[in-house]
């Protein structure tokens, strides 16, 4: 767990080398956002799981009023306070979040350094190209994205053109993504019971899936219309 806590700290102060004196240049990765739009965000997002932690509930009153401060300062800030908060209180300790099967501070040690690495890349692609997320922390993200985001009961909002079998591999991982109309299941990935086969380095293969490059950075074999339906269908479980 102390490594989530290193790789916010350094993808974060990434973040923050990146971002200054290139505030009101656009986030590609982002549409319609600045990049003052985006380290705003993350001092936002950080300073919510602070909250989160302390009020063991989904913080009220949110937003906090608007600020005058430099965006970059403000984000640097509620870093080193977030960082002392997860730190302090360790990843077993209660808190709100709003996955509910765990409902521990540790959930916030995983999301904030994927949340933080994924919005460095942002930030690098802004003003340039964007560096490699951690690869343990890529295959990492690759399980979170796919079970706490993606799989799961979609009963509510069912996608009858948006199914298909889609298998992943990186590194010494692999899964198989299976989209029906009503659920998406992550199950073993074995000889031929995928569509298609999306190959890839692992922060390669978790910055597409999360929309942050272009499809020619991974490799496809088989149906691409069905990668395409996956591609599709994350976004609308990330939004």
């Amino acid at each position: 767990m102390d490594s989530y806590l290193s790789l916010i700290r350094t993808d974060a102060a990434a973040l923050a080398t990146a971002a200054r004196g290139r505030l009101a240049d656009p986030v590609p990765s982002c549409p319609g956002w600045t990049v003052a739009d985006l380290v705003d965000h993350v001092g936002h997002v950080y300073l919510h799981k602070i909250e989160c932690i302390r009020q063991q509930r989904d913080p009220e009153p949110w937003p906090p009023p608007p600020h005058d401060k430099d965006p970059i300062d403000r984000l640097e800030a509620a870093t080193q306070e977030m960082l002392a908060e997860l730190a302090e209180c360790g990843p077993d300790a209660p808190s709100y979040t709003w996955h509910e099967p765990d409902q521990t501070v540790g959930f916030w040690y995983r999301r904030m350094a994927q949340e933080t690495a994924v919005h460095r890349a942002d930030a690098e692609l802004a003003v340039g190209a964007a560096g490699p997320v951690d690869s343990d922390l890529a295959l990492d993200g690759v399980d979170e994205l796919l079970d706490v985001f993606f799989a799961g009961d979609w009963s509510d909002l069912p996608k009858p053109d948006l199914v298909g079998r889609v298998g992943l591999r990186s590194a010494d991982r692999s899964w198989l993504v299976v989209m029906d109309p009503e659920e998406v299941r992550i199950e073993p990935l074995a000889g031929d019971n995928a569509d298609a086969v999306v190959s890839g380095e692992p922060s390669d293969l978790l910055l597409w899936l999360w929309g942050r490059l272009p499809a020619e950075t991974v490799q496809v074999a088989g149906d691409a219309g069905a990668v395409d339906r996956l591609r599709r269908r994350l976004v609308l479980a990330t939004q």
